[in-house]
């Protein structure tokens, strides 16, 4: 009594979980959930389905895998011991080293298959364990799609369609008695093969050339081409059914003569436990600390340089979208790195949010609202936030300058840069270094093969087979590429260290933000409020200086070099460019004084008096263009000049000149001519520049691309779950047919079939003893379904239930339901 049936198919073992069992299975393929299934019957048939069932692989580790491999090659069902053979070997050429390996396959085959159940890839007990049919075709042997075992089909596979006259042949030669049952040759040829005394007795007597032939075959691929006339060894492997015809030039090695020839293993190095990273560099852990912070300072500096860059409205955007090739350069020579560098921050920081389309006519890139908060938050705040965006980013710039699937360049901030597998690789590269000891740096080599044992198949060879993977320009090994890119993004970024994962990465993907802003801050330099002027017309800025004198003296000079302390150079145009944003010289000389340790050399100040003498003495209006002055000799000098000619000037008065080009071509064609001219309004105001105002509207930053459907949480598993088991019941449930009812041969799942008034006694006596009934509705689209509901009231027309199979209260229309039945009392869970 205590006993129960085993499962006879996928549903039913299903049916058999508990509640926790299947929300493991929906959090482990969240596809599963779209939408949520009407009953465990439809869940089984959703998790069989050939996309769900890829997904589920390529989510399996390397000894998973193996072990869902070596059953597909297995007979169906196949007993625990079979599966442990094929990982292990028959154990007939164990050495000290195989019996090794076969300890730890025997340790870790039952974690493998639980995770193979938990994911409904494999299901019934240790004595009859079944692969999912859709598993088995996917990882099982065909001409088309090797199996990653490398094993060919078996003998009655490959023997199929063969004449009698053949088979008999084939048995003459090796032997064996002969039958005239087709069914019996096929089955005596196999109990040969798979038996070692008589097998080794067989291949005793093969020349030794053949035996080199079925060396090259029997790890695969196990299919060869031969000619008309085959050689001899070939012949003699082919009369003796070693070798089995595919077709006119193909010859196949059965599984049954390869798996004797591996001793009985289906993989050569089966590989039950994960490698482990080495160490390349045992560093001090606050030096690493220390080589991070400095590098993320330079990443904060470098995108606010890039944000300046395009502050007053950034390169023209492709037709196609993204960046072109000349403005890449651009931007890689102002910020002073190369171009897949500078690929990267312009990614990173359109991330962020920081960058976007401004939506315009002629759209451009541009600052958004959101840079200048982020530049009002504190350098650690500001680069937590570029920290997280990295890591959640499905966009992948080291992809820039290579190709699509249509063979067209990629290219930065175009639309096929998103990688949804991205994230998941940089969070699993930064949990392998957070697994070593603070300090230490992985092997790249060792880190990369770790990755490839978690998952096999992403991105890998199988997938591209099944047509899931990614498109043939990108290789097969998608996930190590990522990878790799994580290492390189993740030093510029400061995440790491020289090679090393920093103390405040480590807090940001345990503790969060907060706790990374908390230990970066102290590593980081206090910004200055003051610099050092120089008699050279330069001033040295020793260190990061506050956001307020960093932005006027960027106005007023340029930036000459970079490095541990940043040197600005005072020119003519960087003067002139102060004033046109509306400052005095008084003002310069007054911030000078205020925000220098060194008096203000005399040069610097002649330079702002001489300059600011000379600005805004010409007038540049809009005639097209005009140029008006006090001084008539400085416009007599102007049309004299060679220079001007192209301009097309003409005097209008003593005092004015008009011209045929636009007021901004103008204004910097005098300039170039060595004018300081300054341009003005209608009303004659001189008009401001102010530096920088181009700003696009709020943005949003883009949206990561999904890998597949998102993981839910518990509180929607449990509900997936109730509802699940809700409509298995209504699916399942034993109910009471009518005593006059037309027929007891109705199929199963139909739907009830009452009349009116028998619809409505039986509805209302449910509600009086609040017993559930099992009932057929069809909604308002016309779709029908079966449902257990539990009345509570009737009246107007329609019964308020509880609904078993949503859980919770509806209102039916009685004129929807199609009929009503009670459960038997044995059926009602």
């Amino acid at each position: 009594m205590g006993t129960t049936t085993p499962p006879r198919t996928l549903a039913e073992a299903l049916r058999a979980r508990g509640d926790e069992s299947l929300a493991g299975l929906l959090r482990a393929r969240p596809d599963l959930l779209n939408p949520v299934p009407n009953d465990i019957t439809q869940l089984a048939t959703r998790a069989g389905t050939r996309a769900s069932v890829v997904r589920a692989l390529e989510h399996l580790d390397r000894f998973a895998l193996q072990t869902a491999e070596a059953l597909a090659v297995a007979p169906d069902p196949a007993p625990y011991d079979t599966l442990l053979s094929l990982l292990t070997g028959d154990g007939l050429d164990d050495g000290e080293q195989r019996d090794d390996a076969g300890a730890a396959v025997t340790a870790a085959l039952p974690g493998a298959l639980t995770t193979l159940r938990e994911q409904a890839l494999v299901w019934g007990e240790d004595d009859r364990l079944r692969l999912v049919r859709t598993a088995r075709e996917l990882l099982a042997p065909s001409p088309q799609h090797p199996s990653p075992t490398g094993l060919g089909p078996t003998v009655a596979e490959a023997t199929a369609g063969m004449s009698p006259g053949r088979l008999q042949e084939i048995l003459a030669a090796t032997g064996l008695p002969a039958t005239h049952d087709p069914v019996s040759a096929v089955a005596a040829l196999s109990s040969l093969f798979t038996d070692r005394t008589r097998m080794a007795e067989l291949l005793d007597t093969a020349p030794v050339e053949a035996l080199s032939v079925l060396d090259r075959l029997v790890w695969g691929p196990p299919y060869g081409e031969v000619t008309p006339n085959p050689t001899p060894p070939v012949k003699w492997l082919r009369d003796r059914g070693l070798l089995l015809p595919v077709s006119t030039r193909t010859v196949v090695l059965p599984r049954e003569a390869a798996l004797h020839l591996r001793a009985g293993r289906a993989h050569r190095v089966p590989e039950p436990v994960p490698p482990a990273v080495a160490a390349a560099a045992e560093r001090d852990p606050q030096a690493v600390d220390r080589a991070a912070a400095g590098q993320a300072f330079t990443a904060l500096s470098t995108v606010e340089e890039l944000l300046k860059l395009w502050n007053g409205g950034g390169p023209a955007i492709l037709r196609a979208g993204g960046l072109s090739v000349r403005e890449l350069k651009r931007a890689a020579n102002a910020l002073d790195v190369t171009e897949p560098i500078a690929a990267f921050w312009i990614e990173l920081a359109y991330g962020a949010g920081l960058l976007a389309p401004d939506g315009e006519t002629d759209e451009r890139y541009a600052p958004t609202p959101a840079s200048d908060e982020w530049l009002d938050l504190p350098a650690e705040d500001r680069w937590t936030h570029l920290a997280t965006a990295w890591l959640a980013a499905t966009r992948t710039p080291g992809l820039v300058g290579g190709q699509d699937a249509k063979g067209r360049a990629l290219s930065t901030l175009g639309p096929e840069l998103d990688r949804s597998a991205a994230p998941d690789v940089r969070r699993r590269v930064l949990a392998l270094f957070a697994e070593l000891p603070p300090g230490t740096a992985p092997d790249a080599e060792t880190l990369l093969r770790r990755l490839r044992w978690e998952r096999p198949l992403r991105g890998g060879p199988a997938a591209s087979a099944t047509g899931q993977g990614p498109a043939p320009t990108e290789g097969t090994d998608l996930r190590s590429r990522l990878a790799l890119w994580t290492l390189n993004e993740a030093e510029l970024l400061g995440i790491t260290g020289r090679g090393a994962l920093s103390a405040q990465v480590r807090a940001l993907l345990a503790e969060g933000e907060k706790a990374a802003a908390a230990r970066l801050a102290p590593l980081l330099p206090d910004p200055l409020d003051h610099v050092l002027l120089q008699a050279d017309l330069t001033a040295v800025a020793p260190g990061p200086l506050e956001r307020p004198l960093a932005d006027t003296l960027s106005v007023l000079a340029d930036v000459e070099s970079k490095g541990g302390a940043t040197v600005y150079r005072f020119t003519p145009g960087s003067v002139r460019r102060a004033l046109d944003a509306g400052q005095a010289a008084s003002d310069l000389h007054a911030f000078l004084a205020a925000h220098s340790r060194t008096p203000v050399p005399q040069p610097l100040s002649y330079l702002i008096d001489d300059v600011a003498r000379r600005h805004g003495h010409l007038r540049i209006g809009a005639a097209s263009a005009y140029v008006r002055c006090d001084d008539e000799a400085v416009l007599n000098e102007i049309l004299a000049d060679r220079r001007s000619t192209g301009l097309r000037l003409r005097r209008l008065a003593p005092t004015v000149l008009a011209s045929q080009s636009d007021p901004g071509s103008l204004l910097e064609a005098l300039r170039d001519m060595g004018y300081a001219p300054a341009a003005e309004s209608a009303d004659g105001d001189v008009l401001i520049t102010r530096a920088g105002a181009r700003r696009t509207p709020p943005r949003t930053p883009p949206v990561p691309v999904p890998e597949g459907p998102p993981v839910p949480d518990d509180t929607l598993l449990g509900a997936a779950v109730r509802a699940i088991r809700a409509g298995d019941t209504a699916a399942t449930a034993v109910r009471k047919e009518p005593a006059d009812a037309p027929s007891a041969d109705a199929p199963s799942g139909s739907l009830p079939r009452t009349t009116p008034a028998e619809t409505l006694a039986t509805v209302q006596a449910a509600a009086m003893t609040g017993s559930p009934v099992w009932i057929g509705y069809v909604n308002a689209d016309g779709a029908a379904s079966q449902r257990v509901i539990a009345p509570v009231r009737v009246e107007g027309g329609f019964v308020t239930a509880y609904d078993h199979t949503a859980d919770e209260v509806r209102t039916y229309p009685l004129h929807r339901i199609t009929g009503v039945a009670e459960l038997a009392e044995d059926g009602k869970g």
